[in-house]
Formats: C-alpha cells, sequence, structure tokens
C-alpha cells in the first residue's frame, strides 16, 4: 500500500528543513510507522570511502533508520555548498527530474511516510532551466513548508506560500521553525503568519543547540497530518 508523503519545502536556505524532517521521521517511527525519507538534491558534501556524502542525507537516514541504497536517499550528491545547479556544472552533472520522480514512487511504496526534503527555497535553480519548483509539480505530492523564525520571515513566508499556489501545488501546512534566539515580537510574528499562511502551524520546533526532543516536540504535528492528510495531487 502507498503512503502518504510529503515535500519539504523553506522559506530560504537555513531555516530547518533538515531538522523538521528528521524529527517528522523520528516522530513517525515512535508512532509505529515505516517512516522513510530522500533528500533528492544536496549541495555540499564530503568524501566518504570513496563517495561523496551529504550531511542531511545521512541525517534523514538515522533518524528514519531506513536502510535505503545511497543512491536512492540522495540521487544527486553535489560536492560544493552552492547553488545546486552551479554545483552540478562544476561536477559536469544534469539533474534529471523523472529519476527522482521515479526512485520517490519506490520508496512511497516502501512506506507510511515518506518526506522528500528540498534545497534551498521554493525556486532555487537546480538547472539552467528548472528549480525546485519544478520537481515538486512533477513529485505531485502536497507541500509542507518550513518558515525560519526570524527577521524577513513574513515576506519570505507570503511570497514562497503564493509561489506554491501559483505552481498549482498542494499547500498542507506550515511548521515554524524558531532559527533566532532573538527574534523580537515572536507572539505577535506568528499571529501575522497564521493570517499570511491562512492557518494556525502544524508545530513549532524551538530554539536548541541539540536534536534532542525534536521529535517529541513535532510529534503533534504529524498527528494533525495524519487526522486530514491530503491527497497526492496537484491542486489545478
Amino acid at each position: 500500500m502507498t503512503g502518504a508523503s510529503y515535500f519539504i519545502a523553506g522559506t530560504d536556505t537555513g531555516v530547518g528543513k533538515t531538522r523538521v524532517t528528521t524529527a517528522l521521521l523520528a516522530a513517525g517511527r515512535l508512532a509505529g510507522l515505516r517512516a522513510m525519507g530522500m533528500k533528492p538534491i544536496a549541495a555540499g558534501a564530503e568524501s566518504l570511502d570513496g563517495r561523496l556524502v551529504s550531511a542531511d542525507a545521512q541525517a534523514i537516514a538515522s533518524a528514519s533508520g531506513q536502510t535505503t541504497d545511497y543512491s536512492d536517499l540522495n540521487p544527486y550528491c553535489l560536492k560544493e555548498p552552492i547553488s545546486p545547479h552551479i554545483a552540478a556544472k562544476f561536477g559536469n552533472i544534469t539533474v534529471d527530474i523523472d529519476l527522482i520522480v521515479t526512485i520517490s514512487r519506490k520508496l512511497r511504496g516502501q512506506s507510511d511516510l515518506l518526506l522528500i526534503e528540498g534545497a534551498g527555497g521554493w525556486y532555487t535553480p537546480i538547472r539552467d532551466d528548472k528549480s525546485m519548483a519544478d520537481l515538486v509539480v512533477a513529485l505531485q505530492v502536497p507541500v509542507l513548508l518550513v518558515v525560519g523564525l526570524k527577521l524577513g520571515c513574513l515576506n519570505h513566508a507570503r511570497l514562497t506560500r503564493e509561489a506554491i499556489d501559483h505552481c498549482g501545488c498542494r499547500f498542507a501546512g506550515w511548521i515554524g521553525s524558531h532559527v533566532d534566539p532573538d527574534y523580537a515580537a515572536l507572539a505577535e510574528n506568528l499571529l501575522t503568519l497564521n493570517q499570511l499562511l491562512g492557518a494556525p502551524p502544524l508545530g513549532l520546533l524551538r530554539f536548541a543547540r541539540s536534536s534532542d526532543g525534536d521529535a517529541l516536540q513535532l510529534r503533534g504535528a504529524l498527528a494533525r497530518l495524519r487526522e486530514s492528510p491530503p491527497s497526492n495531487h496537484l491542486s489545478r
């Protein structure tokens, strides 16, 4: 039986997409789900046993406990920590969206919950002619938006939500990631985000130096997704 799938998008780079992804996967394991994740494109990698590996992809595998082949976990592992389309050029690599879609369908068939983590923001280029948004459209899965709670997030969140709608993708909700411990007027900004995004957050991750306890913080968010999961199709 095919499980539920979500694309984890972010309002920007460095807003906590991996932290949210791994927390939800760990929460899924605690709930007894076959939880799996993938990082289709990762820019910024280290060499391990003769191959490039992404720390984000390794964190996903560790949180889920999956034993997926690395080539499926992270089909495109790019060495340089720069925009994926440039890193791919440096590595003489062309990102094949169809390949990513095929792998995602395979993993979806093996899991109760599949989380597909993006790289950068919604329109981050992955080729000269394609962006992360084109990948999500091809995947045909609902989008869970991670909002980095910091100065500027109101603008970034509204623009990203409008872009998701413009692309005809299904918005599954949002999770706040408290990345700035000194972010002023947090409560007031959360109320504004509720208005801009059309709903309160499914969950909030407090600022922390460690991921310990993240799964418990987002256990309720996962439960709310499971109570009324959006269908895996585009809205248009």
